[in-house]
Parts: structure tokens; sequence; C-alpha cells
């Protein structure tokens, strides 16, 4: 690779091979490059929803306590890089070319092999795994998956600690129909002998995830039992919960995430860090905890694009998300009048979504936006009415709202991650 860019068309240029699900390709990489997975201390993240933000709260307490802390997460909101992340700081764009660089010579061999080349995100992965193991070692490493959890390429990694946030019904052409074939997928991440939080909440989800547990004589930790957060308040940025587990109790502590989900998420990461400290000599203080959960940031996750007018994303990509971000929308602005602006893939529910965002808006605005899998315009007509409108240009409709806006206007932007990046590149030259 001569640079940056020509690292980055290689990488993009390899989703034309389109998901490939299985641990072949991955194997074969790893062996390659030295088998860096087993040279990494790492908590591996899977769920349908809240593994992001579960996965910005761990990292921002290990932090916090001094730990030099790795991430690889999916997808990025502004820069390529935040793929790979230490302390929060994407890697370099020198870093990112030369890993590529690394990569693409055994992906050509893999080329002419019966396995074949592998995916983006293969590739990505196996560049995480590289770099944290001989490029920049640090003291733990978070993984999130990137999809599902027993076929996803991130499942090579033999974790200090398991988790699952929760269960819902998405990306139903990979993973199966039901909530049990779901939970069959993303129990595939547990380890024979590693524990496992998990905040699943369906007794038939939990059920697959309770017997995949016994059966890998792995410890389970459920969120209910075995942890607990109890919301008390809502701050102008986030949430207050009293926290109380197995190993006791911590009142008080605060997020810097707001949603009234966000306790959920929160009290997972409060539990994994616990978990940590416990059994794995994490010397994590209460300050390092209370700092940590308040300072976290999570890009997309109802995050404030602007103050005035009241602007905010959120990436509600599934029907799980768009219910929380209901929820949340009630709890929050009651007497405000809500404009919301919607993006989805065109193979989401969009009927369910729609349906529920319809219940939360005075006025909601559907966008086609530049994305190879965005829904189009032909996939919302049926959805128009007096309240529902389809924008051909969203970029016009936020500025629209920017110049009309009164102090009880607030506009919510949300569905998929990919449209809340596109927001975020363009948000400054627009409002």
């Amino acid at each position: 690779m001569n640079n940056y860019e020509e690292a980055l068309a290689w990488i993009h240029g390899r989703l034309r091979v389109g998901i490939k699900p299985g641990l072949m390709r991955m194997d074969y990489m790893m062996e390659q490059l030295g088998h860096p997975e087993r040279h990494i201390k790492a908590v591996h993240i899977g769920g349908t929803n809240g593994k992001g933000s579960t996965t910005a709260m761990l990292r921002s307490i290990l932090t916090e306590a001094g730990f030099e802390t790795g991430t690889f997460t999916s997808p990025y909101i502004e820069q390529f890089n935040e793929r790979i992340s230490v302390n929060g700081v994407p890697v370099s764009d020198e870093e990112i070319t030369i890993l590529a660089g690394k990569i693409k010579a055994i992906a050509n061999e893999m080329e002419e092999m019966e396995i074949g080349g592998p995916s983006e995100f293969e590739i990505i992965t196996a560049m995480a795994f590289y770099y944290f193991a001989y490029m920049h070692p640090v003291d733990i490493v978070l993984f999130e998956v990137g999809l599902g959890g027993r076929l996803d390429s991130t499942n090579i990694v033999h974790p200090l600690l398991s988790i699952i946030t929760t269960i819902g019904m998405d990306h139903l052409q990979f993973l199966g129909g039901t909530l049990e074939d779901i939970a069959r997928e993303k129990a595939g991440i547990i380890k024979s002998g590693v524990p496992v939080l998990t905040a699943v909440h369906q007794p038939e989800a939990l059920a697959v995830i309770t017997e995949t547990a016994k059966e890998k004589k792995a410890a389970l930790y459920q969120y209910g039992r075995d942890f607990l957060g109890t919301w008390t308040a809502s701050t102008e940025t986030g949430e207050t919960f009293d926290f109380t587990s197995i190993y006791g109790s911590r009142p008080s502590l605060e997020t810097g995430l707001a949603g009234l989900h966000q306790v959920q998420n929160a009290s997972t990461a409060v539990m994994a860090a616990d978990y940590l400290r416990m059994y794995y000599s994490f010397l994590i203080k209460e300050d390092d905890m209370k700092s940590g959960l308040k300072k976290a940031v999570w890009p997309g996750r109802f995050e404030t694009l602007s103050e005035d007018p009241l602007i905010i994303a959120d990436g509600a990509h599934n029907e799980e998300g768009v219910e929380a971000l209901a929820k949340t929308i009630k709890q929050r602005f009651p007497d405000k009048h809500i404009t919301i602006l919607f993006a989805a893939m065109k193979d989401k529910p969009l009927d369910g979504m729609i349906e529920r965002l319809k219940e939360s808006a005075d006025n909601l605005y559907l966008a086609p936006f530049d994305f190879p899998r965005a829904a189009r315009a032909e996939h919302y007509n049926r959805f128009q009415s007096e309240t529902i409108q389809i924008v051909q240009s969203y970029q016009n409709m936020i500025q629209s709202f920017q110049q009309q806006a009164s102090e009880k206007d607030v506009l919510i932007i949300t569905g998929s991650l990919y449209f809340i990046s596109d927001v975020k590149i363009n948000i400054k030259r627009l409002i």
C-alpha cells in the first residue's frame, strides 16, 4: 500500500464480496499472521442493541482507571479509523495503511484457494487483531461483534469475559426468523469456562443462552437477577440510576449517554468492570467507575447535534431500537413539538418501525439517502399521509427546520447508523 487513500479503496472494494459467515478465512489469516488473537486480553460483546453503548461505557471506565483500552467497533460514524481505537482515539492513517498492506498480501493468496478471499469485515477484523497484538499492545481490548456471533469473524477470540446485551428481531436473513434462532447465533460467542453477562429478557431467548452457558460450563450473570440498574432521574446529558449486584451496591451513578435504555447498558458495563476487578485484578476505584460512566460518549446515540434549535441523532435501526427511542422521546420531551427524520435500509421491517415513529412524531419525514442498501422513495410511497412526507433531500429538510423552528420544536434524526454517519459528515454546513 502506498498511501491511506489506496488502503481505504482496497478495503472498501472488498464490499463486493458481500457478507461471508464462517471462520475458515479468519483462521487462515490468523495462522499466517502468527495467531495474534492468542496474545490479547479481551472482552467479547455481542447483542442486537446496546453493544456499542456498553462498549463505550466499559471503555470509558477502564480508561479512567488508567488501563490502555483498545476497541474494535462497527460501523464508523465520522471516520473509518474509528473502527480500531485506543482509549477512544482512532488509529492513524499511517497505521491503517501499514495494516492494510499486511493483510492484502495474505488476501491475494486466499483468492486462489478454495476458501476464497476475505470480506471487508474479515479484513478489518484481522487488522484489529494484528494491531493490538503486535503494533500497539494494550492492557485489554473490547471486541464488538459485527453480525450474530457464532459465525462472526470476531469469534476467533478467547476472551476473559463475554457479554450478550439484548436479543431482537434483526438480520433475519442471516440469523433466523425466531428469537430462539437469533439467540442461538448470539450465544455462539460463549466459550468453554468463560463467564457471560447478559441483559436478555425474553424467556425463549434467555432459555437458549442459559442452556448454552450450562453446556459450556460458563458462569451466567443475568440482568434483573444478578445485577440491576434502577433509574432515578434524567440529567441534561444522561441518566442517573442506582446499581445493585451480587457484589454489592453503587448508588447514584450517572451515564454520559441519554435514553432510559442506557441504564441497562450502563449496568452491564459496571457489572463487567466489577467482574474484571474481582477476578482479573483490574484495579478500578469507585471514582473511576463514576467518572468513567459520566464521561462516556458514543456518536449517534441520542447525540445532540445542535442546541438551538434542538437537533438530536439516534441510530435506532431496528424495531427494538425504535421502541427504546420512542420511550425516551416521551419521557424527555412530553411538551415539545416533535419532528422525526428517518432513513433505513430497505431490508429492515419498515412497517413496524414507521408505525411506531408515527406515534411519537407530530411530523414524520422519510428520506432516501446515498447508500447501496438504503430504502428509496418507492419503498416509502405507501406510508405517505398528512403527517408523513417523503423528502428527496434530507439536507434541505434539516435546513428548513433550522430556519423555522421555535423553542418548542425538536428534530430527531434516526434510522440507519449509515444515515447518521452521512448526516454527521454534512451537519456542520447544514446548520
